[in-house]
């Protein structure tokens, strides 16, 4: 898999105190994700792009709100999260900048 489909399939981190709890806790690490990648495109990428030990991928499809922009109503996109958990001693430094 090249370099420009691995990061269509990974999006983004997704940084909260609920993440970073998980992070702690648990060693699970959360990504916004394509919405039509599956867990062994998501477990591929992960492992190529941060060259870690992924054990489990646990995919939420997430239902975009509806909401009012201006005077009309709108709805937001849907989109998709995976929890990603690592083998234990690895980790990924999601706040570096690149």
């Amino acid at each position: 898999m090249n370099d420009a489909k691995l990061y269509s399939i990974i999006r983004a981190p997704l940084v909260s105190e609920k993440t970073a709890r998980l992070q702690e806790v648990s060693n699970q690490y959360v990504f916004e994700v394509a919405t039509d990648a599956t867990k062994a495109d998501i477990k591929q990428a992960i492992e190529k792009l941060f060259a870690v030990k992924v054990e489990a991928v646990n995919v939420v499809n997430v239902k975009g709100k509806n909401k009012a922009f201006k005077f009309r109503m709108g709805r937001r996109a849907d989109s998709r999260k995976a929890y990603v958990t690592l083998a234990d001693g690895q980790s990924i430094d999601v706040m570096a900048t690149a």
